[in-house]
């Protein structure tokens, strides 16, 4: 879950996006302050909740993490608009350190491999990645499906090649890390950093 705030460019609205809308028509309801969007075959893709300074202080721009207490309220919100959905209280680091616990050439690519990557001690996600460097053992930073990268873009499952890919391993630069090198590559990061922690990717 992706939550987005831009008042310079968009208004004072919280743009929460939850799903990927695979290029569908989107339909909106609103009610009152809350905008629900939906895809043509009603799937809940996000919600604008507009007003937003007067129910919570949201200090960064761009995308913004939410507190327990804060995604309380915008259930709240949600409820008294008149929907029936709510949005998961519990939330998961979108960026985190991960495994690679192997790596295998892609079958149909003579630059991608196919990895199996740990994320935390219960998940393990399988990700194509076409970095030069990828390999078994390294430590790695994963943009988990669901992420917003520092570009805007979001990370979303899909296929590279025909094979299933979730998530992406990334590079100093796609994290527009300070000092970011401009050779091809991704971030390796060092042995003792621990699988599952969250990895900020704030200047």
């Amino acid at each position: 879950m992706i939550f987005a705030y831009n008042p310079a460019y968009v208004g004072d609205t919280l743009l929460i996006v939850t799903d990927d809308d695979k290029g569908m028509i989107q339909e909106v309801t609103r009610k009152g302050r809350v905008a629900r969007i939906q895809t043509e075959d009603k799937r809940t893709v996000g919600w604008n909740i507009f007003g937003i300074s007067q129910l919570m202080a949201l200090q960064d721009i761009g995308q913004v993490e939410l507190t327990k207490e804060q995604m309380k309220v915008l259930n709240q919100v949600i409820e008294e608009a008149g929907f029936t959905e709510t949005l998961a209280v519990k939330q998961q680091a979108s960026f985190v350190v991960g495994y690679v616990k192997t790596c295998e050439p892609h079958k149909d690519s003579d630059h991608l491999s196919v990895t199996e990557v740990e994320v935390d001690h219960e998940e393990t996600l399988q990700i194509v990645c076409g970095a030069p460097n990828i390999r078994r053992g390294l430590k790695v930073v994963v943009a988990k499906p669901g992420a917003m990268m520092p570009d805007g873009s979001i990370i979303w499952p899909g296929k590279l090649r025909g094979v299933e890919s979730f998530g992406m391993i990334c590079s100093a630069r796609e994290l527009h890390l300070p000092n970011a090198s401009e050779k091809r590559g991704i971030l390796e990061l060092a042995q003792g950093t621990v699988v599952g922690e969250p990895f900020s990717v704030k200047a």
